[in-house]
């Protein structure tokens, strides 16, 4: 298998990734029905934000926490929603690419959703109880 090598490869993985995501019984009425996304629009969107992360491109220019953390207030997230889309991720860059940016990838997806977590999930307000 071939590794990432550009935006066409992160627009693949992304309309792969999605068309999984969007059925799966933990995570997909995030997609679905709590902010119901038009994929014609969000994939470009996304393949910019993965761009910016994989090839340091400066082509993202939105808040990806705050789009999550408005996602949130409408229907709370849970571990085991970022446990979810952690494996879906990892699994679908496994089936379709190999190498240090496919590597890359994964760890900086585990990473984000990790820092989503505990900041959506777990904030300070939590350990105070």
């Amino acid at each position: 298998m071939k590794d990432i090598e550009n935006r066409q490869d992160l627009e693949a993985l992304m309309v792969s990734f999605y068309s999984v995501a969007i059925i799966d019984e933990v995570i997909g009425h995030f997609f679905t029905k709590v902010v119901p996304l038009d994929l014609d629009k969000h994939i470009p969107l996304i393949t910019d934000f993965w761009e910016t992360v994989i090839f340091d491109k400066a082509a993202y220019r939105g808040n990806v926490f705050g789009v999550h953390e408005n996602i949130h207030t409408l229907f709370a997230f849970e571990d085991k929603h970022f446990e979810r889309w952690v494996a879906l991720f990892k699994q679908t860059v496994d089936e379709l690419f190999s190498g240090s940016n496919a590597e890359k990838i994964k760890q900086r997806g585990e990473s984000i959703a990790t820092v989503m977590r505990i900041k959506l999930v777990h904030s300070v307000t939590d350990f105070k109880k």
